[in-house]
């Protein structure tokens, strides 16, 4: 590549359809680094339920953003996008091409569009904030709001609830005011993108999601989030593996119950991961078997 065009090649799909180890084969073929826009791999605390690559796996292949914080911290979409572009600054001084993989939307986004529209975000972080309303009352999330957010403060009806809530729990998915979203336009960026989708037919990928989920309990799921137990308020754990092992723990159902919900809901995560990515026009979707029809697409 002499026109010296710097390219990121975003490999994307569901949950267990194996954007890992295919990412893996990409990035030794190019002999570039990958990115990790897994929303669970940033935490160190976090391994078996993740599916975190191991080091053999990773088969010297450098990542970044994998174990980069402490389950403790926030790690939100905006900061990722801040911190992603800086490293490719200095990871495009040496290489045309680096790989960024993962399959959460939200930070995909984040990193190739900026987080200009107001995204969508996780369920659990609304959960959280109606928590925190139960408990305390909306005076303190009011004062978060007037703090984090004093444009959108001073515009929005203060006592209604679900208007102060949304601002906030699209501020604390994305560490970024709420008013930025109703204003901020689409930012350029200075690298071109490919998007490539994986997927596979539903059977295939349904029966994938199940082996993981026996694999993660064989390895020591249960003993993991146990150890994790003093944290499961953090939004990280706040997840599909996780909270269902700590409704275990809870007593409210047995082991095996615990493991189906688990199976089932990354079967619902899966859908819900798909119907993200089909709706970008941009993306080429592949099987995980069609390395060689992906690189003809890759420069």
């Amino acid at each position: 590549m002499g026109n010296n065009i710097k390219y990121l090649i975003v490999i994307v799909g569901p949950t267990a359809v194996g954007k890992t180890s295919f990412s893996i084969q990409l990035a030794k073929h190019y002999h570039c680094d990958i990115i990790s826009a897994d929303s669970r791999q940033f935490y160190k605390e976090m391994l078996i339920g993740t599916a975190k690559p191991t080091s053999n796996e990773m088969q010297g292949v450098r990542h970044h953003f994998i174990d980069s914080h402490k389950v403790t911290e926030t790690f939100s979409a905006g900061r990722f996008e801040v911190a992603a572009l800086q490293l490719l600054e200095e990871l495009y001084k040496k290489r045309d091409i680096v790989i960024l993989t993962g399959g959460s939307g939200l930070y995909v986004k984040a990193l190739c569009e900026g987080m200009n529209d107001i995204p969508a975000v996780p369920k659990c972080y609304r959960d959280a904030l109606y928590d925190e309303l139960a408990k305390e009352g909306l005076d303190p999330l009011v004062a978060e709001l007037k703090s984090v957010d004093p444009l959108y403060f001073d515009k929005v009806d203060k006592k209604n609830q679900q208007r102060v809530i949304r601002a906030l729990e699209v501020y604390r998915a994305t560490g970024q005011p709420y008013s930025q979203f109703r204003d901020d336009k689409p930012r350029e960026r200075s690298f071109s993108i490919i998007r490539i989708g994986l997927d596979l037919n539903r059977k295939s990928l349904f029966e994938r999601i199940d082996r993981r989920v026996d694999e993660m309990v064989d390895d020591g799921l249960f003993d993991e989030v146990e150890r994790l137990r003093q944290y499961r308020n953090v939004y990280a754990l706040q997840t599909v593996g996780y909270k269902e092992v700590f409704g275990f723990l809870d007593g409210d159902y047995d082991r095996v119950e615990a493991i189906r919900l688990i199976k089932r809901n990354t079967r619902r995560y899966a859908k819900r991961q798909l119907t993200w990515f089909k709706r970008d026009p941009d993306i080429h979707w592949f099987q995980p078997d069609q390395m060689k029809d992906i690189i003809r697409l890759c420069p």
